[in-house]
């Protein structure tokens, strides 16, 4: 452990001696170099100019078990950089981590996250290559999000932002007035990333099974070729008083859906994961009410696969996906929100290991003191339907414009549903971030 701090402090102690010699000649805390072409005599005018902006971070996260074995949870360093270069219409950006997992020693490497080019002419944009697209106005629930995957490698004990995976493909919009027109195609879909390793304290387990098991999630997952391809389409319309969406997705669905049957000697319980092709229709809302803001979203998910009871397959149902959200701003750096999703399976639900109805709630509170460089806060999941809850407290001190200092605690409690494999997995953790 003296170690990693010690390494980590070196980090930040030569990227900001770094960046301070950068800012004194390219300033690139504001991060944008300039390559100017030759004076033009004829027209007394510059050509276009190349323009470079760089930033990024580096942080380094640890956490302990504060039940049961007190062991390490999580134990990671990263750098993130972007760089994006523009010149006229067109431009490109690529993102990359640089990590070391102490825990996780598969996870150490060199990982590309974004990566496109794109090109804005008037009220046009397009964009090809690996990106993250965010759809509907859910606060870190998926009711129209269906697009970017999430990487459950260490579940939730990630910021949120982190665990969202980009995916290849085209994508246009085109802005007119107040309205946006969206459209989207992935020929190579990506999925949930979930652990399965035993040696990950965030594994898939089944903490009610009483005999031997094996987890296969891969096998059942579609070809990358173009009849698998994600088409979307989203329309975005802004009013006064009102923002509202409507939205069409035909894809797969990203989490697997499971499936359990016994090994042909009896011994030992098989878990495959299936992923098979459904139709998101969607829409959402935002109103903004003088210190509130109600935020509503809903889907209807054609022929969604469902997890299987034991020894049953695969089936596929309608289901209806609805939240409802508010957000209050009550002043003096207060933030109030909470959220409530619910979700039906429609038609005959016999041999589908779920309920018919099951909700989903979320609830935030937050506040900053000291001109804005001290931030409590705590953001939970309530799992309505089995009791099972997630609550994320942290408090964040930005030292300077550059580093800040997060300790916190995730708390978990769960007898079954989602949670009830993560019931002994209550951590404190501590972070410090340098950006640059």
């Amino acid at each position: 452990m003296r170690f990693i701090c010690f390494s980590a402090f070196l980090l930040v102690s030569a990227l900001q001696t770094q960046a301070r010699t950068y800012e004194d000649s390219l300033e690139l805390n504001t991060t944008e170099v300039d390559s100017y072409p030759e004076w033009n005599e004829n027209n007394l005018e510059l050509e276009e100019y190349l323009k470079v902006r760089i930033k990024g971070f580096l942080d380094t996260y640890h956490a302990a078990r504060t039940e049961g074995q007190n062991d390490w949870m999580a134990s990671r360093t990263r750098v993130r950089g972007e760089v994006s270069l523009d010149k006229g219409p067109a431009s490109l950006f690529v993102s990359l981590n640089a990590t070391y997992n102490g825990i996780l020693k598969d996870r150490t490497g060199i990982e590309l996250r974004e990566a496109y080019l794109a090109w804005t002419s008037g009220r046009l944009d397009l964009r090809a290559g690996r990106q993250i697209v965010v759809w509907g106005v859910a606060d870190a629930l998926r009711i129209t999000d269906c697009i970017s995957p999430f990487d459950y490698t260490e579940f939730l004990a990630q910021d949120y932002d982190d665990i969202r995976m980009p995916v290849n493909m085209l994508r246009a919009r085109y802005s007119w007035n107040s309205v946006t027109i969206e459209a989207l195609c992935s020929s190579s879909t990506e999925f949930f990333i979930l652990p399965t390793d035993e040696s990950n304290p965030w594994s898939v387990n089944l903490p009610t099974v009483n005999m031997p098991y094996e987890v296969e999630l891969e096998n059942g997952k579609p070809d990358h070729q173009l009849s698998n391809a994600e088409l979307g389409g989203r329309m975005s319309i802004t009013l006064p008083g009102i923002d509202f969406s409507l939205c069409a997705l035909h894809t797969w669905n990203k989490m697997p859906a499971l499936a359990m049957n016994f090994s042909e000697d009896g011994q030992k319980l098989l878990v495959n994961g299936y992923y098979k092709r459904m139709t998101v229709l969607g829409a959402d809302c935002s109103i903004p009410a003088g210190e509130f803001v109600i935020r509503a979203e809903a889907a209807c998910n054609l022929n969604e696969a469902q997890t299987a009871d034991l020894g049953q397959e695969i089936k596929q149902r309608n289901t209806y996906n609805g939240l409802i959200g508010i957000d209050w701003y009550p002043g003096n750096d207060w933030n109030v929100s909470t959220q409530y999703c619910h979700k039906y399976i429609a038609g005959n639900i016999d041999g589908i290991s779920a309920f018919r109805n099951s909700g989903l709630a979320t609830a935030r509170i937050s506040k900053e003191f000291m001109q804005n460089t001290l931030k409590l806060s705590t953001f939970a999941y309530i799992d309505v339907t089995n009791g099972g809850i997630f609550n994320r407290f942290s408090t964040s001190y930005s030292l300077n414009d550059q580093i800040e200092l997060t300790v916190g605690y995730d708390f978990f409690h769960a007898n079954s549903g989602q949670f009830a494999m993560y019931d002994k997995n209550s951590e404190a953790w501590i972070k410090l971030k340098y950006s640059f």
